[in-house]
C-alpha cells in the first residue's frame, strides 16, 4: 500500500500513521482528500479529510463498526483537532491480499 501527502499536511499524516500503531497494522495506505473539500464547511476550522484503508489483525472476528471503533479509538483526539472526516476500509491480511 501507499501513502499519499498532499500539501503540508505530513506532520498531520505523521500524527495518524503513529496513533494508528497500536492496531499493529500489516499495511496502511493514508490519503489526504483535504484538497477536494475546499470551502467545505468541515475543511474551515483547518482539519482534515482522509480515506483510509487498514489491514490489521486487530480487525479478524469482528464486523466493520466494531473495526471502524477500533480505528476510532486508536485516532482519540485526532478526530476532534486534525480530522473532520474519515472514509474506512479495514480489513485482516488475507483478506486485503485478494
Amino acid at each position: 500500500m501507499t501513502e499519499v501527502v498532499i500539501g503540508d499536511a505530513s506532520t498531520r499524516i505523521e500524527r495518524i500513521r503513529a496513533a494508528l500503531a497500536v492496531l499493529t497494522p500489516t499495511g496502511i495506505e493514508l490519503i489526504d482528500e483535504s484538497h477536494e473539500h475546499v470551502g467545505h464547511a468541515g475543511a474551515r476550522d483547518g482539519r482534515g479529510h482522509y480515506a483510509l484503508k487498514i489491514t490489521s489483525e486487530a480487525f479478524r472476528g469482528v464486523g466493520a463498526v466494531a473495526s471502524h471503533r477500533k480505528v476510532y479509538t486508536a485516532l482519540g483526539d485526532l478526530m476532534q483537532t486534525d480530522i473532520h472526516a474519515l472514509s474506512i476500509v479495514a480489513s485482516v491480511p488475507e483478506a486485503a491480499a485478494g
